[in-house]
């Protein structure tokens, strides 16, 4: 065998070595549970392709070897070195008292499990999959029989040194809970509300990621996105405050933004909170920090113009990778996924700057209630942190005017600091004003002052001394300045 005995099998699929801390543990049984459509058999060809040094046998139970090989090459995967047997049924030996005959299951199932035994002889595997095992009920008196079989069959491949994978399709009248009990791990494929997941229910005598990861199946096959863990990494970096590049605001933030803090831009539509994000970004990339924003909520061509229109060289730092542009679309990507894309850019890009813009459009992704909302933030957020990363949210209230909400979702816990911007009415004249609510790291100013967007960027005046009121939306003059 090809395998030494202490090390991990790939699954094929990288993200699901990573749940499975490396990989499957030779000479072992596993499991590979899932409803139909669940992309089973597309895992169990990964596994079987893995290793182009290993022998692998396919064992269908269920479709042909012709159709085997057209599905597997629809999603990139090439069978040509995997000596697959085809034992589904064929429709030739259909109440002929073939192998398949239905009315007579007690000696086909001793029949069966004695063709997949000399195949497994016949090719001597590293590796096999049988798909799908649980087809041996048919072909079993009772479900006793089928256990035994099941049992001694898993048995007799680990004794021949090879590593067994075999799925099961599990119904109401059939549930396969107890061939847990004979396979030394379980892995499950399922469809829920944010799409297919996969999980791990036992890995004996190995370590795993516990919880439901997301798998997408594209052309290239399967992939698995676990979820981000937000102690797993972290590296050292300056702490020291940098500036956003407007004096004012840097005064405003009592000397700008730290590295590895969190901080949420509040306010309104249309208020400047992806402007003002913009800007601290923009600031960052001059300085040299790559930097990337994620746009859940306005197209890139629109972003760029914006930017470039107020004197935000955008355009050109794209040119030149300082700052990277991706527009997400919230219905089309889950948590875990986009966590994978975060990862990626600051693990092989170096990314020192993220911005999410903004947090309604990331809610759409987790597609599910404020607590998921919260949970999926938090990790991300914290992850990031611990990689030094200044992250910047832009958060959408609801208030035009009216009484003062500082944030929306149940976020507030998670920043270290918060801008908020806010429109006011003043003698029949819609104004904004931007103000700091919280900042863990340092003192802050404790002032709201005038906020602009003009030609030449943002514009922050003075502290409005002279105004009373300001965050109820309709200000007064303050009694001294009467």
């Amino acid at each position: 065998m090809s395998t030494a005995p202490h090390s991990r099998l790939s699954t094929g699929v990288e993200g699901l070595d990573d749940v499975l801390e490396g990989g499957l543990v030779p000479n072992r049984a596993y499991l590979l549970r899932g409803g139909p459509g669940m992309g089973k058999t597309i895992l169990g060809e990964h596994f079987l392709t893995a290793d182009d040094d290993a022998t692998s046998l396919f064992v269908s139970l269920e479709e042909s070897a012709r159709n085997l090989e057209s599905n597997a090459a629809s999603v990139g995967i090439d069978l040509a070195d995997v000596h697959v047997v085809d034992y589904s049924p064929d429709a030739t030996e259909f109440g002929d008292g073939g192998a398949y005959d239905v009315f007579a299951p007690g000696d086909r199932g001793e029949s069966l499990s004695e063709r997949i035994r000399d195949a497994v002889e016949a090719h001597d595997p590293d590796r096999v999959f049988v798909d799908p095992l649980s087809r041996l009920r048919q072909f079993t008196s009772d479900d006793a029989t089928f256990y035994e079989e099941v049992g001694a069959f898993t048995s007799y491949v680990r004794e021949t040194g090879a590593t067994l994978l075999f799925s099961t399709q599990p119904t109401m009248t059939s549930p396969d809970e107890e061939l847990e009990f004979v396979a030394d791990g379980s892995i499950e494929l399922a469809s829920e509300r944010k799409g297919r997941t996969v999980s791990v229910r036992k890995h004996r005598g190995a370590a795993f990621q516990s919880g439901a990861h997301t798998v997408t199946i594209d052309g290239d096959g399967m992939h698995v996105y676990p979820k981000l863990v937000p102690d797993s990494r972290s590296r050292e970096f300056d702490a020291a405050m940098q500036s956003t590049g407007v004096a004012e605001l840097d005064q405003l933030l009592g000397g700008g933004i730290s590295p590895g803090t969190v901080t949420v831009i509040s306010g309104t539509t249309g208020v400047g909170k992806t402007t003002t994000a913009a800007q601290v970004a923009v600031a960052a990339a001059e300085r040299g920090d790559r930097t990337v924003a994620y746009l859940f909520e306005e197209a890139r061509d629109t972003f760029v113009h914006r930017a470039d229109a107020i004197g935000m060289p955008v355009a050109s730092m794209l040119d030149d990778d300082r700052f990277a542009l991706e527009t997400v679309e919230a219905l089309a990507v889950s948590p875990d996924e986009f966590a994978a894309g975060v990862r990626e850019e600051v693990e092989e890009r170096g990314a020192r700057v993220v911005v999410i813009d903004g947090i309604a459009g990331y809610r759409t992704a987790i597609r599910g209630a404020d607590d998921d909302l919260v949970r999926e933030l938090h990790a991300l957020c914290r992850y990031l942190r611990g990689m030094g990363v200044t992250v910047l949210l832009t958060d959408d209230v609801h208030t035009v005017t009216g009484d003062f909400e500082p944030t929306s979702e149940r976020i507030s816990y998670l920043a270290d600091n918060i801008l908020f911007l806010r429109y006011l009415e003043h003698r029949g004249e819609l104004r904004k004003a931007i103000g700091v609510l919280k900042k863990r790291s340092s003192d802050f100013e404790r002032t709201l002052r005038a906020y602009e967007i003009t030609a030449t960027g943002i514009r922050i005046g003075d502290p409005l001394r002279e105004l009373r009121g300001i965050l109820t939306g309709t200000p007064d003059w303050s009694r001294e300045d009467e």
